[in-house]
């Protein structure tokens, strides 16, 4: 499984990554504009991500505006619906609006943080990521 963490945060880019190295090869961007350049650079090398992990408040670019993008290149490239990324948003702001507004954005799945590894287990088991 190939999989993008994108975070501001030191900490939280270190503890998602090594949580989630032991699935499969992660790459790590530290705001949305990074990450969008990181997935598009994928795609076009054929590389896509099964997994897009999205903080929703980061600099340069939030992770509303990264999931939108992303959607965006991946109906440019006429990437099948079965096939798209699993996009997950996780944010300290789990207000129903901003789930609400993640959702409706796109997004496969969302996350609270702390990530709470077991919920997060279930959560890729879920989406049929991990067994």
């Amino acid at each position: 499984m190939r999989i993008l963490i994108a975070e501001d945060d030191f900490i939280t880019r270190i503890y998602m990554s090594r949580f989630l190295s032991k699935y499969g090869e992660c790459d790590i961007a530290v705001d949305g504009k990074e990450a969008v350049e990181a997935f598009s650079m994928a795609l076009d090398e054929g590389m896509g991500y099964d997994l897009v992990c999205l903080d929703i408040i980061m600099p340069n670019k939030d992770g509303y505006q990264a999931l939108e993008q992303i959607r965006e290149i991946e109906i440019a490239n006429e990437v099948p619906v079965e096939e798209r990324a699993n996009i997950v948003m996780s944010s300290a702001l789990a207000e129903k609006r901003n789930v609400t507004k993640a959702f409706n954005m796109g997004c496969t799945a969302y996350a609270g943080k702390p990530i709470d590894p077991q919920k997060f287990e279930k959560l890729l088991k879920k989406l049929d990521l991990i067994r």
